[in-house]
């Protein structure tokens, strides 16, 4: 192969830290779908072994919906804009290193990449070479792993959340209002307990685990959320309470 083609196949393959940002991006969706499913099915489970009427239902269904991606949008973003400041801190103080000491940030860098094992000949011909190519980017990657020009946006991470969050939440609500009163609750745990499973499995397979492992932890998890909230709903309901 020539080098312009070896050129083309090196800048056509998928880049190790965009892949594996697009499974962790991919990995919090999972999370977020699950947690809707288990949030809202266990609000409507236990509302619906209250009382038979749609209207608490949807009510108490409805706000676990939008309580709960609220929540979700908003946890996200504190902890992402948290993470993204403590980013901008740390490139910050490598921009002034490197400023104020550029000799001993070179030093710094040959280091690094004679303690991966290259000779310190080679560790200090890669060190200038990226230098002169982007000082900031090497020691940002060498040192920090972090690309400058990937931080996740704090209002990127609250959307997606609470989108994720959305989109779980959709399946209980439907399975708890359309079927009709008799069957609505069997088939509301089927229908999330089969859901569960299948998030699990992906969650797992995403992160390379055990797929069959995952689902059946999951479900159980879930399984017990289901049963305790509709045990309480239906105590209280018996009770005259509500």
């Amino acid at each position: 192969m020539d080098m312009t083609g070896a050129a083309t196949f090196h800048e056509n393959e998928p880049h190790h830290n965009d892949i594996a940002h697009r499974l962790n991006w991919l990995r919090a969706g999972v999370l977020g779908a699950n947690d809707g499913i288990v949030s809202v099915a266990a609000i409507v489970v236990g509302v619906a072994g209250a009382t038979t009427d749609t209207g608490p239902i949807l009510l108490a269904g409805a706000a676990g919906v939008v309580g709960g991606a609220i929540s979700m949008a908003l946890g996200e973003y504190v902890s992402v804009s948290s993470q993204k400041d403590s980013q901008h801190a740390l490139i910050e103080k490598e921009r002034r290193e490197l400023a104020e000491q550029p000799e001993e940030e070179l030093e710094e860098l040959a280091a690094i990449y004679q303690g991966k094992g290259l000779s310190s000949e080679t560790a200090r011909t890669v060190a200038r070479e990226l230098t002169a190519h982007d000082a900031l980017g090497a020691h940002l990657s060498a040192e920090l792993n972090i690309d400058e020009a990937d931080i996740v946006s704090p209002w990127h991470a609250a959307f997606a959340s609470a989108i994720a969050f959305l989109t779980g939440a959709v399946l209980p609500m439907l399975a708890i209002l359309l079927p009709p009163e008799s069957v609505r609750i069997p088939l509301t745990f089927v229908a999330v307990l089969v859901a569960l499973a299948a998030t699990g499995a992906v969650g797992a397979w995403i992160g390379g685990g055990s797929k069959l492992k995952a689902a059946i932890r999951v479900v159980i998890g879930g399984a017990v959320a289901l049963v305790a909230t509709f045990a309480i709903g239906n105590a209280l309901g018996a009770s005259g309470i509500v």
